[in-house]
């Protein structure tokens, strides 16, 4: 069966637009409610975890998910703002059946959406997500007064994710000595990134640490790197660190400010692995991974092998592959034997505890992994017409791939968020690659006019 709402990373959309309107996420809760309160027949009473980023609407939304929860007999227990990993951290230590995130990550405040995880602390598997849906075909309900859910507040969950987050580098690891830029981005790590590192010993330069509801995002953080490499020269800073809106994405800059992105950190913590004898036999990227990443790994011996983009696929591809170590050139990285999701904190720490044991910079331990000139054009699309199966482009991507020959790679790949085609050439050779995505893309363009 196809899904009607839930995309690669749950639901999202614009707030106020369907189907990020009070009335359906009042539904969503509900239909989440019940479906889990039927899995969990036998264990008596179902509990949920809700946390939020920093968007205004964020409010209204938690209001919504925790009136549909209770009202299907489910206990909630609220968050507050908090990185979407520390949800499935405290899903797994709450021990509750289910946990919710609402944030639309690195999207602008105006977007907002709901993310799910199970009770270990991962995505929610298909079956669950179409059983969901389904369920909101159906009539609202509510149960008897006796069986409505309790709603309570966790207060101290910050500080506990904290604790945990330092306690996934070795006892009596410090960071002493090392300055630090990190832009929060106004967004869920706002109260916590910053106090991890400063407890491990760094000195702590922190931007994008006063949500208000509305800049979130906004010319800060993971996707709008500028500031945080202009502090880093500035202040004369060893590094510096960027997190998306939600938590689970990092990226760098080096001292330079230069900006290092999530293929790179991969690098980083492989080689790190090798060094310490820990290292599986491969690690998993995606189809937009950088051909350079995979080169450099397997000249250390390592395998590496493409999911599909999204980090639930890369999770999956990992655990076909028995690894421990995957992740997207956006940042967002998976160490599955520290924790069971993408952490931008946990990830950062893997970095700087890389760092350390190898006893260089960023910007010199990066020479072994040069990275290939990527151009990428999102192309809008028109409802129902197939682009990849469409003569015209193939023949149009035949003709790309073989002037680029052994040394690039072509991808078109629709959007898991967004009405739009991504058009990907990589390549040696920077201006052609950027000749021939602006062609290939053209010709997209064209087809999308004509349809």
């Amino acid at each position: 069966m196809k899904k009607r709402y839930f995309g690669t990373d749950g639901i999202r959309g614009l707030v106020g637009e369907a189907p990020i309107t009070p009335d359906f996420v009042l539904k969503l809760g509900w239909a989440c409610g019940r479906v889990f309160t039927r899995l969990m027949a036998e264990q008596g009473r179902c509990s949920v975890i809700i946390g939020k980023d920093t968007r205004v609407s964020g409010y209204m939304f938690e209001s919504a998910l925790e009136a549909g929860l209770v009202a299907a007999g489910v206990d909630v227990k609220l968050l507050g703002p908090m990185p979407t990993p520390a949800v499935a951290l405290m899903t797994r230590t709450q021990n509750a059946d289910a946990g919710i995130v609402i944030s639309a990550s690195h999207n602008p405040y105006f977007d907002n959406g709901i993310k799910f995880f199970s009770a270990t602390g991962s995505k929610l598997p298909d079956d669950i997500e179409l059983a969901i849906e389904a369920e909101l075909d159906e009539p609202l309900s509510c149960v008897e007064s006796h069986d409505i859910g309790k709603v309570q507040r966790l207060v101290d969950a910050a500080g506990r994710y904290i604790e945990f987050c330092k306690a996934t580098v070795p006892e009596g690891f410090s960071l002493r000595g090392l300055k630090i830029a990190m832009d929060c981005a106004h967004g869920a790590t706002y109260h916590i990134a910053p106090s991890v590192l400063s407890e491990l010993g760094a000195e702590v330069i922190p931007i994008g640490v006063s949500p208000d509801g509305f800049n979130i995002n906004e010319g800060v953080g993971s996707t709008h790197m500028g500031t945080l490499a202009e502090t880093v020269r500035e202040r004369n800073c060893d590094l510096g660190i960027a997190y998306d809106g939600d938590g689970d994405r990092v990226l760098f800059v080096d001292d330079q400010g230069a900006m290092v992105d999530g293929d790179q950190l991969l690098y980083v913590i492989a080689m790190n692995r090798l060094r310490e004898g820990s290292s599986d036999t491969g690690v998993v990227g995606t189809l937009m991974s950088n051909l350079g990443l995979e080169l450099a790994l397997r000249e250390q011996g390592l395998q590496f092998v493409r999911a599909q983009v999204g980090d639930r696929y890369v999770r999956e591809m990992m655990e076909a592959q028995s690894w421990h170590l995957g992740g997207e050139s956006s940042g967002h990285i998976i160490c599955s034997d520290v924790t069971t999701t993408g952490d931008g904190i946990v990830s950062s720490l893997q970095v700087l505890k890389a760092l350390r044991g190898a006893e260089q910079s960023l910007r010199d331990i990066l020479t072994d992994v040069p990275l290939f000139p990527q151009t990428m054009i999102n192309v809008r699309v028109t409802p129902g017409v197939s682009v990849e199966s469409d003569p015209v482009i193939a023949d149009a991507v035949a003709q790309v791939e073989a002037e680029l020959g052994d040394t690039g790679r072509v991808l078109l790949r629709s959007s898991g968020t967004e009405p739009v085609i991504r058009v990907m050439i990589e390549g040696r050779d920077a201006d052609q690659v950027d000749r021939l995505c602006r062609a290939l893309a053209q010709t997209v363009e064209g087809l999308m006019a004509a349809a």
